[in-house]
């Protein structure tokens, strides 16, 4: 039985402040990512499949499945901070279950566990081809929320 969590709303802004810091992201602009989905304590990143973004067998590289993966469990995290509040990534694990050889890389992320400092964060990475998802990747993050601190480069 997977209960959802229940939390509560820091921000009545989240979205905005969440889609808003999302763009802003060098790395996902570069990777071609998409948020794709977006509720409180959940979020889903998407990124289609360009030569530039593989290894040398041809699968999406590892690198690129870390990065949607830390990217998804930092903004699920963020969408239960306050307004005045940054993200960062304070440490994650991730483990490689398959090659992720596909059209398109797809993280999902959900918050585990809110405290006032620290998220617990997981995301699952599937590959999507031909149709099918394949369950290729799963992330445990901690997430810091900096009260305070601008979300933006200095």
């Amino acid at each position: 039985m997977d209960e959802k969590p229940r939390f509560e709303i820091q921000d009545p802004e989240y979205q905005r402040r969440v889609r808003d810091s999302f763009a802003r992201q060098g790395l996902m602009k570069h990777l071609g990512a998409e948020l794709v989905s977006l509720e409180l304590g959940g979020v889903e990143i998407r990124v289609p499949f360009r030569r530039e973004l593989t290894q040398q067998h041809g699968y999406f590289h590892a690198g690129v499945t870390g990065a949607i993966a830390d990217s998804a469990c930092g903004y699920a995290a963020y969408t239960l901070m306050p307004a005045d509040s940054s993200v960062l990534t304070v440490e994650y694990k991730m483990n490689l279950l398959a090659p992720a050889d596909g059209e398109e890389l797809v993280a999902r992320a959900r918050v585990v566990r809110s405290g006032r400092t620290l998220k617990i964060c997981t995301a699952d990475v599937f590959v999507l081809k031909g149709g099918a998802e394949n369950h290729c990747a799963t992330a445990l993050s901690t997430i810091m929320c900096m009260v305070g601190k601008t979300d933006r480069a200095r």
